[in-house]
């Protein structure tokens, strides 16, 4: 069973899913970081609605890279506009989680849209 930590502000906050078991309501990939968060209640700002036509959802990978999707043409594209880009950084839209692995990703504080998280 796959298991996420998210990073917020320093805060971990990690939930469990099993595969092929999470309503998909169209956030991004069925299955990618911006699908388990909006499942799982933790706020990750996406202001194209999943669609990658913005970066609000970067992430940056801490560990377990190995259990997600390769990165396609049109992610890495969209990356390429991102701030701060690292080696380590993908879409929470498109990026899914395959392994049944622990991954952490940190959302980095620049992308955080403060109105609509209510800050």
């Amino acid at each position: 069973m796959p298991k996420v930590t998210f990073i917020k502000d320093g805060k971990e906050t990690t939930v469990e899913f099993e595969k092929g078991k999470l309503p998909y309501e169209h956030h991004g990939l069925p299955e990618s970081f911006l699908d388990v968060a909006m499942n799982l209640g933790i706020p990750l700002e996406h202001a194209c609605g999943g669609s990658c036509a913005c970066t609000t959802c970067h992430l940056i990978i801490r560990k377990g890279m190995e259990n997600l999707s390769e990165m396609e043409d049109k992610e890495a594209d969209r990356l390429d506009t991102a701030w701060d880009l690292t080696t380590s950084s993908r879409l929470g839209c498109q990026a899914v989680i395959k392994g049944p692995g622990k991954v952490v990703v940190e959302i980095p504080a620049w992308n955080r849209n403060y109105v609509s998280e209510e800050h």
